[in-house]
């Protein structure tokens, strides 16, 4: 519980950020940088149990890449540095997608848990 709230109302964008979880607030959403533990320690909130894929990467790919790429351009554009210097955008690219993924990799949990979403079956 954080503050007398439910455990419903744990705030999506605060789990988010802080990397807790969605259920009680608890610091224990990932293992890892990026990487989910396998439950909450504090509530036992199987994080395992929730369909987080690959869609955070796919969508990083998309907006890490076009920071990189028009930050370059502007770099050559304005001060045309020799090549050497555009060795700087690995680094960045790393830290962008690493921090990006850890965020919406929560962000994905947390809506996932906030709105009950499971994978959908057929009923026969």
């Amino acid at each position: 519980m954080i503050s007398g709230k439910t455990a419903e109302a744990a705030p999506s964008l605060h789990a988010t950020i802080a990397g807790n979880c969605p259920s009680c607030g608890a610091h224990t959403l990932f293992a890892g940088w990026v990487r989910f533990a396998p439950k909450c320690r504090s509530c036992g909130l199987d994080f395992d149990s929730f369909n987080v894929g690959d869609g955070p990467a796919a969508f990083l790919i998309f907006i890490v890449g076009t920071i990189v790429v028009v930050a370059a351009l502007v770099v050559v554009g304005i001060f045309s540095p020799p090549w050497w210097v555009h060795l700087v955008w690995i680094p960045v690219a790393a830290a962008l997608t690493i921090g990006g993924l850890r965020l919406s990799k929560a962000l994905l949990l947390a809506q996932e848990y906030k709105h009950r979403a499971r994978e959908g079956r057929i009923l026969r």
